[in-house]
């Protein structure tokens, strides 16, 4: 068995009740926890797109790949190479902020990581952060020193970097295609 390392997949399926039910059953059958999951829908409102990342060996990775395919609402399924893709995350941070010297330095703060203040009440201010782990988590960390009160992450999202998609017309062909990480 190889490392085993956070492996990013793009899935595109049929916009309909039970789909996510199947694709993260899955998962579970198969002994995998989802660290991430973000469903939405595309250009097209009859396909969502769900981003999964998940810890596995390169070996399994493209075996849940495999398995994705054959269930029969998975309309496509790519297999995200890290220095390929461009991978957010919406975070949304309540902070105590009873002052407005602490409510100041949080301004601040979202200044600096370009975050957005979307809700100030007297004994808080709220925040929206976009941008990968490493963003996100700073920023917390600034945050933890004046009390957060509440926080929500909506998991990661990802694209292709440049020409490539999850479309037909841009992958490789084959179902099982074991070796490669672009399927």
């Amino acid at each position: 068995m190889g490392e085993r390392k956070r492996h990013t997949l793009a899935v595109q399926v049929a916009n309909e009740a039970g789909v996510l039910s199947q694709v993260s059953r899955l998962f579970s059958r198969k002994g995998y926890n989802i660290d991430s999951l973000a469903v939405g829908t595309t250009d097209n409102p009859q396909i969502s797109r769900i981003t999964i990342e998940v810890q596995a060996d390169a070996n399994h990775a493209n075996l849940l790949c495999n398995q994705l395919r054959k269930l029969l609402p998975v309309h496509s399924v790519k297999l995200l190479e890290p220095t390929q893709a461009i991978r957010r995350e919406l975070v949304l941070i309540k902070v105590k902020a009873a002052t407005s010297e602490v409510r100041n330095e949080v301004i601040q703060i979202a200044n600096i990581f370009r975050g957005s203040i979307i809700d100030v009440c007297a004994e808080t201010i709220t925040l929206s952060l976009i941008g990968a782990e490493e963003k996100t988590e700073a920023v917390e960390t600034l945050l933890k020193g004046f009390g957060i009160v509440e926080l929500v992450r909506t998991g990661m999202i990802a694209l292709e970097r440049g020409q490539y998609t999850i479309d037909e017309n841009t992958k490789e062909k084959g179902e099982f295609n074991y070796g490669k990480h672009v399927l």
